[in-house]
């Protein structure tokens, strides 16, 4: 096989590929889409990754350092930290983490979509903060993710 065609089947590969994670109860999906404030001294994240693009690829995302879990095409995470602190939140990529710094305020939730961008052998993973308006309505239509299950 020449690489033309090899680049082409991988490709396609990362484009329409399905990788699945271990997901949450439809209750508490629907209770986390009800996009609630959160409890006193405290913001609320959702994480997610919405569309198909990179369908194969699953990549992590941790909070603070700590593993949130693994995503994979139309997930997100819900998670509560710590409000009037920084926060970093990463995913892995091709050759190192890409991190977000976010500065949080008490009782307000962010927005976060991870998104799947091409590399060299194979797809990275970027984040970006996103609107509430566009946060809620992408999320929509996603499944709730479980947290902890990182490959790393």
């Amino acid at each position: 096989m020449n690489n033309k065609t090899l680049l082409v089947a991988l490709s396609a590969f990362l484009i329409v590929g399905c990788a699945s994670v271990p997901m949450e109860s439809s209750q508490k999906t629907s209770d986390a889409k009800k996009f609630q404030p959160p409890a006193d001294g405290k913001s609320g994240l959702y994480v997610y990754r919405y569309g198909s693009f990179g369908g194969a690829l699953k990549k992590d995302v941790w909070v603070d350092g700590k593993c949130l879990g693994e995503t994979a095409p139309n997930v997100f995470f819900f998670q509560e930290v710590s409000a009037n602190q920084e926060h970093k939140i990463s995913t892995e990529s091709e050759f190192s983490p890409n991190d977000l710094l976010l500065k949080t305020e008490s009782g307000k939730n962010y927005f976060i979509q991870q998104y799947i961008k091409f590399g060299v052998a194979v797809g990275g993973a970027g984040l970006k903060l996103v609107d509430e308006v566009e946060g809620q309505k992408q999320i929509s239509g996603l499944g709730l993710a479980s947290q902890g299950h990182c490959s790393q």
